[in-house]
């Protein structure tokens, strides 16, 4: 890489810098953490989205909890000074002054290391600004081994550049740093950064350079699968790609890459992890109730495409368990695939416009006619909540084609509503039930929607009217991420909805039967021990009652429980489904049920460091299986969460359509074309 092609890359790696501590300062704004100084630190403002403040609250979260362990450790020796921290890439960071309001720097000095640009940025801000010189002390600039330093008793700040580790060594031993004493080294979002050589060539000169030591990074990994390859091509348009991912995808390969660079001891876990097995429970209620939030599909996604690793050297820090086994976490890995389905695409553009959105509905009206509705996606150039139906129509035995109509008003407007349902009613109705247009506005009233066209089946003149139907007034549905499904009692249908969650209650264990024919609701009893409060689970019909699998329950945390809504003479009874090996618990999945067999399809999982494809529950035998899907026919990632699925039993096939979602601050991804699953060798098994 040429100097000015390094120096083009070094401007867009200090941009990231600027648009974290926006986001740090809008963190503790909205009363994540408590951080009086990050504002301080960075000119300007901005309003972050509550999945970014999230995002941000965990990073803060961990690192504090490192530096924690850290200072408890070493300031308990009969040292002076007893110890030191090296921020390497520190940015606009605040952890010099929230240490020292806190009492937290007695006997201990903090060093910073940025480019010189951000140094000489942040020093000059914090010399200017009284509210920081009052904990710095005198704050002055000088020149060392040819660098620009900011210095006061305890706290120096570095223009360095971190790929110049002779000149860093250099500077670090002019400022008083003592490589003797225990020493905590920090980089969040730093050695990614770095080009592979210079990263290694750091971590190596790290363990060299101290005796007692920690060193703790925070980054990005999981770079294969479709968030990972999302993630990466963010980072590229900025023009500072990740580095080290392909060498280094997960915690157990950035283990080694320490070990085997001199560090004596290494642990390592994945946000999720940490979040549930460090975070107190009261504290998670806290910041999970700070905010509406209704994007925990990529909330999951973007702890696990994040990490904390702690290594450590020396006598006293080696046994330093800063990130201790737990129980209150347990892995739920997947058995070894039994099979591979494989996708290709069956609907593209050249066909028609495609199904650009997640959260939307779906429902096969008659065997050729797929209707879609609602959803956040892709209309007329913007993002947004979308207004038009989908229609995808079958005009071949092999052939699909799009369309989107908008919707013939009569007495009720189309609102665009996101995670509700859509039943068929007949080859030309489908009932819409709940959804919400906010986090903090449901979609009122049941809708039912009349899909009309030509009798020549020309896709000319193609429209959905919209009316009432139901009680104007009717809380029962004010909810969403909820599950409607079809029973049977007494020789007659009903709609079974169970769960989701609401403005009030971010999850709900109630349920309701619908009689269609009078849209009035109506009591049945149900005995049994029932299931545990969840959303986003899956619901599909069987043998007249309905199976209930996965969800999100009331800690936010995936299920893998499934249940069966059974009938009985005088109603219905729940009972649990028993099944081995047990299943990676998931939710945002879909579910179906082929020859005797239920389908759970894609979602989401925090239990398991693989890809969900589709688990395969034998409903006779009690037997699960796992089936990977092969995307190597498609030539762009796929997200299997916020989607919808079509069986076609009679083609042994299941359409894919939609999927994506707003994936933390790298953009929104859709997937761009519809998809058929090829199920034809479950058939063929015996």
């Amino acid at each position: 890489m040429g100097p000015r092609n390094r120096e083009r890359r070094a401007g867009a790696v200090q941009n990231t810098n600027d648009s974290s501590a926006l986001s740090k300062s809008s963190l503790a704004a909205r009363g994540y953490v408590h951080d009086t100084f990050a504002a301080l630190l960075v000119p300007g403002a901005a309003r972050r989205a509550p999945l970014i403040h999230r995002g941000y609250y965990v990073r803060a979260r961990t690192v504090r909890h490192c530096v924690r362990a850290f200072l408890e450790q070493t300031c308990a020796l009969p040292t002076s000074p007893c110890a030191q921290i090296l921020s390497l890439g520190a940015g606009s960071d605040s952890l010099y002054f929230r240490l020292k309001s806190a009492g937290r720097l007695t006997r201990v000095a903090v060093w910073e290391v940025d480019f010189p640009d951000v140094a000489q940025r942040k020093g000059e801000r914090i010399r200017d600004t009284p509210e920081l010189c009052a904990l710095t002390g005198p704050f002055q600039k000088g020149v060392y081994a040819s660098a620009s330093v900011f210095e006061s008793l305890d706290y120096r700040i570095l223009g360095v550049d971190l790929r110049q580790l002779q000149r860093l060594d250099e500077v670090l031993a002019a400022t008083g740093l003592n490589a003797a004493i225990p020493t905590l080294l920090l980089a969040e979002v730093v050695l990614t950064y770095l080009e592979p050589e210079s990263a290694a060539a750091l971590i190596a000169w790290a363990a060299r350079r101290f005796t007692n030591a920690l060193f703790v990074i925070y980054e990005q990994m999981k770079p294969h699968d479709a968030f990972g390859q999302f993630m990466q091509q963010h980072f590229r348009q900025l023009n500072s790609p990740l580095h080290g991912l392909e060498s280094f995808p997960d915690v157990e390969a950035q283990r080694r890459r320490f070990l085997q660079a001199g560090w004596t001891a290494c642990s390592a876990m994945d946000m999720n992890e940490f979040y549930r097995s460090f975070v107190p429970a009261e504290e998670r209620w806290r910041i999970e109730n700070l905010e509406p939030f209704d994007e925990f599909e990529e909330w999951h996604l973007k702890c696990a495409h994040y990490f904390i690793l702690v290594a450590s050297k020396g006598d006293n820090l080696s046994q330093t368990l800063v990130l201790p086994p737990t129980e209150t976490f347990t892995w739920v890995n997947p058995p070894s695939p039994s099979g591979v389905f494989p996708v290709s695409v069956v609907l593209s553009d050249s066909q028609g416009p495609s199904l650009k959105r997640y959260g939307h509905a779906s429902t096969l009206l008659s065997p050729g006619i797929i209707l879609s509705a609602g959803g956040f996606g892709e209309q007329e150039g913007q993002h947004c909540r979308v207004s038009k139906f989908h229609l995808l129509l079958k005009y071949c035995e092999f052939g699909w084609k799009g369309s989107q109509i908008r919707s013939w008003e009569a007495g009720a407007k189309w609102d665009g509503r996101l995670y509700h349902t859509m039943t068929r009613l007949s080859n030309t109705q489908v009932l819409v039930l709940g959804g919400r247009l906010s986090p903090v506005t449901p979609a009122l009233g049941i809708l039912q929607l009349c899909f009309c066209k030509r009798e020549d089946d020309s896709t000319q003149d193609l429209k959905v009217t919209v009316t009432k139907a139901g009680p104007e007034e009717d809380s029962t549905l004010s909810r969403w991420r909820h599950s409607a499904t079809e029973v049977s009692y007494q020789n007659r249908k009903y709609l079974f909805v169970y769960g989701g969650r609401s403005v009030m209650e971010p999850v709900l264990n109630d349920w309701h039967f619908l009689h269609v024919g009078t849209m009035a609701w109506v009591k049945i009893p149900v005995v049994g021990d029932p299931p545990k409060a969840r959303h986003s689970h899956s619901a599909c019909s069987w043998q007249g009652g309905a199976l209930l699998a996965g969800g999100l329950g009331a800690s936010e945390e995936p299920l893998g429980s499934v249940l069966f809504l059974k009938p009985i003479s005088c109603g219905f009874i729940w009972e649990t489904v028993e099944f081995q090996p047990p299943i990676t618990p998931r939710y945002s999945h879909t579910a179906h049920v082929l020859n005797g067999k239920l389908l759970l399809v894609g979602g989401v999982w925090i239990h398991s460091s693989s890809i969900p494809g589709v688990t395969v529950i034998d409903l006779t035998t009690g037997l699960s299986s796992e089936y990977q899907i092969d995307t190597t026919s498609i030539p762009w990632p796929l997200m299997l969460h916020n989607h919808t699925s079509i069986l076609l039993p009679e083609e042994q096939q299941l359409l894919l359509l939609g999927g994506g979602g707003n994936c933390f601050s790298f953009g929104t991804y859709f997937n761009p074309c519809t998809l058929t699953l090829d199920l034809s060798s479950l058939s063929t098994e015996q």
